[in-house]
């Protein structure tokens, strides 16, 4: 490093966010995480003994994965490399991988190219990664908060091993609040900071995780609160609340989109109205389409309570057109009210299992014939050959019932639908028992 160069690097030390500024230094420093760093875990063990896989770092924003990626370098005491996916393309890569390739060659020392928000890159990008992390030219250490599952080609996956991060702890994030006041040299010690109790609650509140949001808000916080008298700085509450900038990690085409709509329809379906209020109200405070909402609400209706309540559907389909008539914020209202009616409705599947039994049925067996007296006969050829002949319609008999054989011959005895026993599903159940007795009486409950 050139005398410009400390000179520049010193300057933007200075200059440098506290989250910058607060890096640690040493794996020992960082904090979280500790169900793949803690000694003995297998990354921890990898780094250790140097020998580092090629790996993606998985987890919301603030949770390390940059800083994760520094320290292992230092660790291993290979060249650290950074590429973002927003702004490089191929030809960056082919040039790091060349002067990675000379490296390794001239001085046996390895490199790890770090690639923030991997999943930006096309496949076509991510492809020409694969032969230089298959022949070792670099470590890849590639950062997403998306699920690689979906965002990173698989050719790629098979060759790295994904680590999951999650989001801070209160905990962890109080500490590191902690270090930032203490320290010094790098953070806010020289400025005499104190939180009230108030403050910090409510830091670590609307941090949601995320150290890097935490200490940013930190520190504008503290550059508009005034000294006081004895030269310290006392940043109450009133202040983080100015300072704050909420961050929400919900984002309608990623992972915590599907992860909350699937955790609300699953809490209707176990009859959880607070859980399920609660997952609309994220939904909903995170901007989410409420027509979206309104759309799962009917298909949980017709799929989880079904005939055990059948105005279910009903009032789904009314909450369609109330939110789709009067938009938002109202609409959260009629969202609220059809969330509670269903999650404390009675519950059935049945209609849902018997379509998917009929369906599958059909898929895997030929047609049989349609029996003749359910045949169409609006031709006098179709009445001679037998068509319609023998029909008796239903509504000229007592209870405007007929029993008689309107599946195919070869499956008559075959059932798709099995009546459950809760709600007016109930009185379905017994009805078909009075109806084709045989047929359903060994029909247990749903």
């Amino acid at each position: 490093m050139t005398l410009f160069d400390r000179r520049k690097q010193e300057l933007q030390d200075r200059i440098a966010p506290l989250a910058t500024r607060m890096r640690p230094t040493n794996l020992d420093e960082y904090v979280g995480q500790k169900h793949i760093l803690t000694p003995g875990k297998v990354l921890r063990r990898a780094i250790d003994e140097d020998r580092l896989p090629s790996m993606i770092l998985w987890g919301p924003p603030g949770s390390g994965k940059t800083t994760l990626a520094r320290l292992v370098a230092g660790a291993t005491n290979s060249h650290f490399e950074q590429l973002s996916a927003v702004t490089s393309g191929i030809k960056d890569v082919r040039a790091v991988m060349a002067l990675a390739g000379d490296r390794l060659g001239q001085t046996g020392r390895r490199t790890i190219l770090f690639i923030d928000e991997i999943h930006r890159f096309s496949k076509s990008q991510q492809d020409g990664l694969l032969p230089h992390v298959e022949d070792g030219t670099v470590t890849l250490i590639g950062a997403t908060t998306e699920n690689p599952s979906f965002e990173v080609i698989s050719p790629l996956l098979s060759r790295t091993r994904v680590y999951t991060l999650e989001p801070l702890q209160d905990e962890d994030i109080t500490e590191i609040i902690a270090r930032a006041i203490a320290d010094e040299d790098h953070g806010l010690g020289r400025d005499g900071v104190a939180l009230s109790d108030d403050a910090l609650h409510f830091l670590l509140r609307v941090a949601n995780g995320d150290a890097r949001s935490a200490l940013n808000t930190l520190e504008l916080a503290v550059e508009s609160t005034e000294r006081g008298e004895d030269g310290k700085i006392a940043v109450e509450v009133e202040t983080m609340e100015e300072s704050v900038q909420r961050q929400s990690r919900y984002d309608r085409l990623g992972d915590m989109h599907y992860d909350t709509i699937s955790a609300f329809i699953k809490t209707i379906r176990a009859s959880d109205p607070d859980a399920a209020l609660y997952y609309l109200a994220r939904m909903i405070d995170a901007g989410e389409d409420p027509v979206f909402i309104a759309r799962r609400l009917v298909i949980s209706a017709a799929e989880d309570i079904g005939l055990g309540n059948p105005n279910a559907l009903a009032v789904a389909m009314a909450v369609q057109q109330a939110v789709s008539f009067v938009g938002m914020p109202e609409g959260r209202i009629p969202l609220a009210e059809a969330t509670i009616y269903l999650a404390t409705a009675p519950k059935s599947n049945s209609a849902y299992k018997a379509i998917d039994k009929a369906l599958e049925f059909v898929r895997s067996s030929r047609d049989e014939p349609v029996p003749q007296h359910l045949r169409n006969a609006p031709t006098p050829l179709m009445k001679n050959l037998g068509y319609g002949e023998g029909y008796e319609y239903p509504h000229d008999k007592p209870g405007h019932f007929v029993q008689a054989d309107n599946l195919p011959e070869a499956i008559k005895s075959t059932r798709f639908y099995e009546p459950g026993n809760l709600g007016a599903e109930q009185a379905i159940r017994e009805r078909l028992l009075a109806w084709w007795g045989e047929r359903y009486k060994d029909s247990s409950p749903g």
